[in-house]
């Protein structure tokens, strides 16, 4: 009990300690200055004057941190001031720019800033305080002109670069002396405000420049640097020296024109004093100007004492001011412990024996309270372990029922691809055309492409719930746009005698929208309109504006409609009308609404005598994020669309010319689904050396055949499409080869990792076969200029040339260990693929591959090349360049020298 007591006594001590320092410190109005000046003088000047103004205001709470010249530490100052959130902060900045983001953040704080001295970058503080820099820049010049005997030649040594005052004074004193042509800056010197930054770079200039009358620092630091400078070369006495501070210290401004090494300085105030004064209007709401500008005055010989002496009396009488106040503060300690002792005994006086009870009581009762406590926690621990656990294990299921629907979905489009592959062969095919055949073959096309749109609307049901849809938006005519998607439901409309009208009274209205994402919406809503509308009905777009910066699309069928009390389900995934007896997944109003909730827009159902869906659209792009925008329009059609589009220029197989087995490419097909490599077998045999692998061996097959073109799949036996991939492009010897993707996974993922793997070309199943041809024909056409470029600059490819790939530095390699071992008779194919770290069959395919010519006439023609080079250099007769080349006599030399330049070495060493 007694100790129980003794912690009751000290926490209320503790407690009333606390509330006694809030009391004193609540009213308090907190300032924090961050100070940055440069030297201890300016510190000492600018941290007595605050502190003085801050000892005459009690309300006052200020707190000092010195930067010492460090940008970082500054910033860490200022970001702590905003977390303790004082009132106001001044901020004398070291830099203007690094310090912009800082200060910024406190405005938004709602800390205003009071920037001193120098400035920040843009307009973003609460006010500033300082002297008018481009001013002082102007008083020297015009203290120069009015000094001198009509011109002068003159020296101007800049403060720091990225300093707002070198800037300003600099921008002031140029603006003068440029108004008087006979006056004359005949150097500018960068200097960093230090007295080392100016002396080798002054000298070289005082040497080039002897008859130089005036020297103007922007401080006087670097000012009695200049001079110490000038006296080396004996030129002090011909110059006259003016800077700005005029500090009231040793070596200050002021001692240094009372010296006579000065001829004058131009005062510049610390102004802390002023800065408190300017903090605390602040703080109270105060009126307070944008930019406060402190006086300065011209010091010289005639004024320098005066200065001096009142400034000395204002030092003493800050002395005085500062040991009063030191007084002050330790009555006021001593009067507030005894105060604060007094109510502390009263007050424990009045409660101590009320205590001694309760605790007694408390003690008891927290005791019976606490076991109840820590049972039912311990319960509702319990249960919140089993919830959690339960949540995870029903989370793992949904995410594998997701993935294997999702991967299902995709395993669809393979044999999706053979019917509508070999349907499109069978209605081209001349044995079925005219006859009553090619109507049940064209069913079969039609029913394949609505089974694909529905396979491609379960997988956008599940990228919608990942949440993985990007917008790409662009400029559309609306009314262009709903005619296109209007023309693939005319047959339908025409053979129901449905009447199908679209309404548009501006038809070069604009709207930004994804048209790959608005064609399904019209699709979906298109779809259910027709399936619900009776033969001789009525179906309507009609597009109008509001005045409100809107597009409204609707979409109205005469068709049964849906009950009242069933429309607000309408938009929900899986729902079914009660009167709705055709088959349908239930996802696709409810893909549409989230297509256009993507673009900032709504739909919304009306069912009155019919269905009439409503679709708002907001005009411009302003609603958009720039990311979601797009300069062009995509090719954003259907897979389907696309079949069908080009079904009327599928070329006939018996068009397809035969290419004899020597001429034609070798290509490899790297696929796990035997029915499509028997499709694609077939289909392209004719025109190329066909190879095949399921995946397990494809890196092998392909490092022994060295084909001229691949086409992988993604999911296969062993690696997947993207290693096989990233491994044959990383391999020199078949980083050459053009490789295509086709695959069923067409989400933008799957094509951007494809893409990075290495491959050329991205095509997803279902895929159209004339597509599949004029890809590898591209394919190959490319390789082939590249192989005419390599042909045709094989001795000038340079690693920094446009071709900046493997090609380029195997080509380069290659011709290096070539040039460098051509005089080596013995120099053979083999050592070079032993170099370059092939074997020689591959060696061999690969630079057939690339340049067109085998190694053996390459070689060859690298050494002719090099022998061209010494017939022009006239050191060695043609006998001696043909063996040092390593060709067997001289004869054959002069015979595969003319074959290669069209005259004998004879003939092209007299024209040279």
């Amino acid at each position: 009990m007694y100790r129980f007591i003794k912690y009751i006594l000290l926490l209320f001590v503790a407690s009333f300690s606390l509330v006694s320092c809030k009391e004193e410190q609540g009213s308090k109005i907190k300032v924090g200055f961050s100070q940055a000046m440069t030297t201890d003088d300016w510190r000492k000047q600018m941290n007595s004057s605050i502190k003085i103004e801050a000892s005459l205001r009690p309300e006052v709470d200020l707190t000092i941190a010195d930067a010492n010249n460090n940008v970082q530490k500054q910033i860490e100052d200022i970001e702590r001031f905003i977390s303790k959130k004082v009132d106001v902060i001044i901020v004398s900045p070291i830099q203007s720019k690094p310090l912009t983001a800082v200060v910024e953040k406190s405005i938004k704080a709602g800390i205003p800033v009071l920037v001193v001295d120098r400035k920040i970058d843009g307009e973003n503080y609460t006010a500033y305080l300082g002297a008018d820099n481009i001013e002082i820049g102007r008083i020297a010049a015009r203290y120069i002109i009015s000094h001198s005997k009509g011109s002068a030649k003159i020296i101007e040594i800049t403060g720091a670069s990225g300093s707002s005052p070198a800037y300003e004074r600099s921008l002031g004193f140029n603006q003068i002396i440029n108004e008087n042509k006979r006056f004359q800056i005949v150097s500018t010197i960068q200097g960093d405000w230090e007295k080392e930054s100016v002396k080798a770079p002054l000298k070289e200039t005082l040497i080039k420049n002897p008859s130089v009358e005036y020297i103007f620092a922007h401080n006087d630091r670097m000012a009695l640097s200049a001079w110490e400078t000038a006296k080396t070369l004996g030129l002090e006495k011909k110059i006259k020296f003016i800077g700005v501070d005029g500090l009231n210290t040793v070596n200050g401004g002021i001692e240094l024109v009372k010296s006579g090494i000065l001829d004058g300085t131009i005062l510049y105030p610390t102004g802390g004093n002023e800065a408190l004064k300017l903090a605390l209007k602040i703080c109270n709401k105060e009126s307070v100007a944008k930019n406060n500008i402190l006086n300065t005055i011209v010091i010289d010989q005639n004024n320098a004492e005066i200065i001096e002496n009142q400034m000395d009396k204002v030092d003493q009488q800050q002395s005085v001011i500062e040991s009063q106040q030191g007084a002050i503060k330790v009555q006021e300690r001593e009067y507030a412990s005894q105060n604060n002792l007094v109510r502390l005994l009263s007050f424990f006086l009045v409660i101590i024996l009320s205590l001694t009870f309760y605790s007694i009581y408390s003690t008891i009762s927290i005791s019976k309270k606490k076991k109840q406590l820590e049972k039912i926690n311990q319960t509702v621990i319990d249960q919140n372990n089993e919830i959690q656990e339960m949540a995870k294990i029903a989370a793992n299921s949904n995410e594998a029922k997701l993935n294997f629907f999702t991967g299902l979905s995709h395993e669809f489009k393979t044999p999706i691809t053979l019917i509508m592959s070999y349907v499109e062969s069978l209605i081209e095919n001349e044995k079925i055309k005219g006859t009553a055949l090619v109507d049940e073959v064209k069913l079969i096309h039609k029913n394949s492409n609505r089974l694909l749109r529905l396979i491609n609307q379960l997988l956008d049901f599940r990228k919608i719930e990942e949440q993985k849809f990007t917008l790409r938006a662009t400029n559309t005519k609306i009314y262009d746009f709903t005619s296109e998607v209007m023309a693939n439901f005319k047959g339908e409309a025409t053979r129901r005698n449905i009447e199908f009208q679209l309404i548009c009274k501006n038809k070069n209205l604009e709207v930004f929208i994804d048209r790959g994402l608005m064609d399904k919406v019209y699709f979906n809503l298109l779809s259910n309109a027709f399936k619900f509308t009776p033969d001789n009905g009525k179906i309507s777009i009609s597009i109008t504006e509001s005045q409100d910066n809107e597009v409204k699309i609707h979409v109205k069928d005469s068709g049964i409609g849906i009950p009242d009390n069933e429309l607000s389900n309408v938009f929900n995934p899986f729902f079914r009308a009660s009167n709705n007896n055709k088959n349908s997944s239930g996802i696709g109003l409810h893909l549409s609404k989230e297509f256009v909730l993507l673009h900032r827009g709504k739909i919304e159902l009306r069912s009155k005598q019919g269905s009439e869906f409503v679709i708002t659209l907001l005009k411009g792009k302003a609603h958009l994020e720039p990311s979601e925008i797009i300069q062009k329009a995509e090719n954003l059609a259907g897979i389907s669309s696309v079949i069908t589009d080009n079904l009327e220029n599928e070329p006939d197989l018996k068009d397809v010319k035969t290419i004899s087995d020597s001429e034609k490419h070798s290509l490899l097909i790297i696929e796990d689904n035997a029915d499509l490599v028997t499709f694609l077998r077939a289909k392209l045999s004719n025109e190329y050396a066909v190879y095949v692998s399921d995946g397990s061996d494809a890196i092998e097959k392909a490092l022994e055949i060295v084909p001229d073109i691949i086409i992988c799949d993604i999911n296969l036996v062993d690696k997947d499409g993207y290693e096989i991939s990233r491994e044959l492009k990383k391999d020199l010897r078949s980083s050459h080869i053009p490789i295509i993707i086709l695959t069923a996974q067409s989400n933008k993922e799957s094509v951007l990792k494809g893409l990075q793997s290495g491959v050329d070309q991205y095509l997803t199943k279902p895929f159209s076969l004339s597509i599949l041809r004029q890809s590898i024909s591209s394919l190959l056409f490319n390789r082939e200029k590249l192989r005419y470029y390599y042909t045709n600059n094989i001795y000038r490819i340079e690693p920094e040339s446009k071709f900046g790939n493997q090609e380029q530095s195997f080509i380069t390699k290659m011709n290096d260990i070539i040039k460098a071992n051509v005089e080596d008779p013995k120099f053979s194919v083999e050592d070079l693929a032993d170099k370059v770290g092939v074997s020689r069959v591959q060696l061999y395919r690969k630079v057939k591959a690339i340049i067109g010519i085998n190694i053996s006439d390459h070689i060859n023609n690298v050494k002719l090349e090099k022998a061209a080079e010494l017939l022009k250099s006239n050191e060695m007769n043609i006998s001696e360049i043909a063996y040092s080349l390593g060709f067997s006599s001289p004869n054959y030399f002069s015979t595969a020298f003319k074959n290669k330049f069209g005259i004998s070495p004879k003939e092209y060493k007299t024209s040279n």
